[in-house]
């Protein structure tokens, strides 16, 4: 008899199955006050949605996302007993959730609803045509409708995650990243591509608006993240290829060969016998370092290391004075590159950003006047730990200057793509500010102009910080230099334009010029796009 029973309910579940289920379609669409009902006619939108098949209820209303809203559909729901739900309205990046939430709610099954986008797809790009815009509307609704009509009730599957995270790029932002979340017990694996972490911040001098000191705020991260127990950090190394999905992938990182090995001390003996100089990329070129070196004095991981291009030793002819050197027997030009296999759960993307290569502004007189530098080099110039020391000195006579003139937004706000960037980099004008307080805090009989374009002082304390910056007597010029000459004989600069304040030309001489560069993204950040599948915007 128990065996007979299960038989009947078994075909009694089978033949529920079996059944088609009777649509019931509830479409709801929203006015959005007037970003929608501004061009498109809801009501009548509304009414056709009505002489769609399987449609039993359609309403418009004036704000879907609203509480009212919600409970007048959910009410529907229970006592139409809808079984599928469109809502026209905006577009589910926004409200999607908050309807999947509503649709739970009223006991229907939260995928078992779709959304119409009819304010960024209609009334936002027709405007000024309503016939079109409802029309429109009424396809998009139509269409949505068709699609609910096919959608059946889905769980939501439950994956395991790899309590282990990649973090890309090993700047202030990236740091800061791996230590969060080594502190809540993740395994962190901090990738950055120079031989140390640190980023741009290790080559400022202060920060803005509270001007403390750069290195002081970081070096201390910069420690933590070397000895943090859940933190391994490969310096010197790139991603080579994602794949997995989410909560679950797998990385190689290819890890260069530093030949320098962990018994190195940084005693800095087999600087001094390299006979080969190359430019300091730290100091943005101002001075040489030597094939092997340590990027700056508070690097992390503190090791030497041998760059491969310019070392005599890696190539046909044997140099070796470096090992000779050595007391720890550090030095192993047998080293290779690794290919570092990873597991992780998260990935955090923190590649930071490079600075604009003025050259190509050929009317400032870069890499033509000895006197005309960018303001990445004048934070080296004015850092303690920089090459002068941080004594303000002009590179022609390495004399301090009388007076020093700013130009900003070079590379940023350019209507020529080959000459810059549309966007503004946000930065520039408080890092020129900064740096006129620091130059007045030190030396206030130098004479400091800034010609600007808008002075956009955002943040909080910035605007304090403006205030002051013209309470010291720096001198604010609205209107950037046309064209920019050099007096031979004592290597100022002459600089020629308009002043949009007063609408009179200028022509004044400086006897140093700092052009402000903007900042854009990474060189190699498009390779990260393309192995995590990001998308980017103009800015």
């Amino acid at each position: 008899m128990a065996e007979q029973k299960n038989e009947e309910k078994i075909t009694e579940e089978q033949k529920q199955q079996s059944e088609p289920e009777e649509l019931r379609i509830g479409v709801y669409v929203c006015h959005c006050g007037k970003n929608i009902a501004g061009s498109v006619n809801c009501e009548e939108v509304a009414k056709y949605a009505a002489t769609l098949p399987h449609v039993v209820v359609a309403k418009d209303n004036m704000y879907s996302c609203s509480d009212p809203g919600q409970e007048s559909m959910k009410k529907d729901i229970i006592e139409n007993k809808l079984n599928r739900i469109v809502i026209a309205s905006c577009t589910p990046r926004l409200h999607e959730p908050t309807f999947r939430r509503m649709c739970e709610e009223a006991g229907l099954n939260k995928y078992l609803y779709e959304m119409a986008n009819i304010r960024e797809h209609c009334s936002w790009v027709h405007l000024y045509e309503p016939e079109k815009a409802t029309e429109k509307a009424k396809d998009l609704v139509e269409m949505a409708v068709a699609k609910v009509a096919l959608l059946k009730p889905q769980t939501e599957a439950v994956v395991p995650v790899t309590r282990k995270a990649l973090v890309i790029g090993g700047g202030v932002a990236g740091i800061q990243a791996a230590l969060d979340l080594g502190d809540t017990g993740y395994k962190v694996y901090l990738v950055e591509k120079s031989p140390s972490i640190g980023g741009r911040m290790a080559q400022i001098d202060k920060t803005f608006p509270t001007m403390d000191c750069s290195i002081c705020i970081l070096a201390p991260k910069m420690s933590d993240a070397g000895r943090h127990p859940n933190i391994e950090l490969l310096a010197n190394s790139e991603v080579l290829e994602v794949s997995g999905y989410i909560g679950n992938f797998k990385v190689k990182v290819k890890k260069k060969p530093r030949y320098v090995t962990k018994k190195c001390t940084a005693c800095g003996d087999c600087t001094k016998l390299c006979p080969v100089e190359v430019p300091n990329e730290f100091e943005e070129g101002l001075t040489y370092r030597k094939a092997v070196y340590i990027p700056f004095a508070q690097a992390v991981p503190a090791v030497y290391l041998i760059d491969e291009k310019s070392c005599l030793g890696l190539g046909d002819n044997t140099c070796a004075k470096c090992k000779e050197a050595c007391g720890p027997d550090a030095i192993d030009f047998t080293a290779k590159e690794e290919i570092v296999e990873l597991d992780v759960g998260t990935i955090i993307v923190a590649t930071g950003v490079d600075v604009f290569d003025p050259a190509a502004l050929t009317e400032y007189g870069y890499m033509k006047y000895p006197n005309v530098i960018t303001s990445m080099e004048f934070e080296r110039i004015i850092n303690a730990g920089g090459p002068t020391g941080g004594h303000l000195t002009r590179p022609s006579d390495m004399n301090l200057p009388k007076s020093v003139a700013f130009i900003q937004c070079i590379g940023s706000r350019s209507l020529c793509d080959k000459k810059g960037h549309p966007y503004c980099s946000n930065v520039c004008c408080m890092n020129t500010i900064k740096d006129c307080l620091l130059i007045k805090e030190h030396w206030p009989e130098i004479k400091l102009y800034v010609f600007y374009i808008d002075m956009r002082a955002f943040g909080k304390g910035f605007e304090d910080l403006y205030k002051r910056a013209k309470q010291a007597g720096v001198v604010f010029i609205r209107g950037l230099p046309g064209e920019v000459t050099e007096n031979k004989e004592n290597h100022n600069l002459i600089l020629v334009g308009e002043d949009l304040t007063s609408n009179k030309f200028y022509k004044m001489e400086t006897e140093m010029l700092v052009l402000s560069v903007g900042i854009e993204p990474r060189a190699d950040s498009s390779v990260i796009q393309r192995l995590l599948t990001l998308s980017k915007t103009s800015d």
